[in-house]
């Protein structure tokens, strides 16, 4: 009688625990579309909600009004620098297109200085200088390439597209997350607490808050500033399709590259079509936006912290590395909780050892 109630009780335990295993990897594939926007407006949220509260402050603690302004204010900051950047784009391929088709475009040929690059100043050199005496017969002559190029092009478009679409439901998220703040952090709390004690839940939850808003300010911040200057200077330069360089040296800065190996190009293009005096006032300009992170970093980046910079910094790399942007922050919280628990830890082993 034992054995069979014990059978009995195994396969129930088995079916139960096999729909609620049915039943949560259902709930994962229903809501896998939106997993990426919910953390992206988690990340926003948590990042913007000291001006949240200075705003809503100002509007006399009108929460659901400072949530909607701040809402709106978002995606306007969002859509005008895309729709900038979108119109530098087109018109820069409207022009480029249109002289083309009418023989009227005209490479002007590369600076002896380019041969000097290190790695690829002869290969650009080389097909710079065969653009400048026939852009038809270079395009003929690399046609293969040239398909491949086009279609990566469009390819990145698309993706580009579809990113502003996911940051614009993103930023609606953060918006509803602000005005629920409160109730928001308690559930972080509980679910720390669940993970390791009633003590300790407040303690993550404030780690990874802190997390979020260093990398937030110490890597995209600083990366939003070097663009921002990139861009100013090569528009007052005349630099075709500087928005597009934009985006490049955005998305360098964030990978942690020196946006120098693209200013240093764009500096060699305005040489070769400006006069040396301003073309050297740009290139010193360009040297200072490329090495501006060195000391905006250690001013953003792990500031109010116990953890150190360089734990912050080494999981937004890696994090990057494996996740993609996203990973800045999910591995600079990772990497910073598990810091901490190993302190934590450690200090106790210390401890019990005295």
């Amino acid at each position: 009688m034992k054995n069979s109630d014990f059978t009995q009780n195994t396969i129930e335990a088995a079916v139960r625990l096999g729909l609620l295993l049915l039943l949560a990897a259902w709930c994962f594939k229903i809501i896998t579309p939106f997993i990426v926007p919910v953390v992206w407006g988690v990340i926003i949220a948590v990042a913007i909600y000291p001006l949240f509260v200075k705003l809503k402050s100002a509007l006399g603690e009108r929460n659901k009004l400072a949530a909607t302004i701040y809402t709106l204010v978002a995606l306007a900051l969002l859509i005008t620098p895309t729709v900038l950047i979108s119109d530098s784009i087109l018109m820069t391929s409207d022009k480029i297109t249109a002289q083309y088709e009418t023989g009227e475009l005209h490479i002007p040929p590369p600076d002896d200085s380019v041969k000097d690059w290190p790695l690829v100043g002869e290969n650009v050199y080389s097909l710079w200088y065969q653009f400048s005496r026939s852009v038809e017969d270079t395009l003929m002559k690399y046609s293969e390439q040239t398909k491949k190029v086009v279609k990566a092009i469009v390819s990145a478009a698309a993706g580009a597209a579809g990113a502003i679409l996911q940051f614009v439901l993103s930023i609606i998220i953060s918006g509803i997350l602000v005005a629920n703040a409160s109730g928001a952090y308690d559930v972080t709390i509980k679910f720390f607490s669940r993970l390791t004690n009633e003590a300790s839940g407040k303690t993550y939850a404030d780690l990874t808050k802190a997390t979020i808003r260093s990398v937030a300010q110490g890597v995209l911040g600083v990366a939003l500033i070097q663009a921002v200057l990139s861009a100013l200077g090569m528009m007052v330069m005349g630099v075709p399709a500087w928005g597009l360089w934009t985006l490049v040296i955005l998305v360098l800065a964030i990978a942690q590259l020196p946006v120098i190996l693209v200013l240093g190009f764009v500096s060699a293009y305005v040489f070769s079509v400006t006069a040396t005096t301003p073309a050297v006032i740009f290139l010193v300009y360009c040297i200072i936006v490329s090495m501006s992170d060195g000391f905006l970093k250690p001013l953003f980046l792990g500031r109010g912290m116990s953890t150190p910079m360089l734990v912050i910094l080494l999981g937004a790399i890696g994090g990057m590395i494996a996740s993609g942007i996203i990973g800045l922050f999910v591995g600079a919280i990772i990497l910073a909780l598990g810091y901490e628990l190993f302190m934590a830890w450690l200090n106790k082993t210390e401890v019990a050892t005295q």
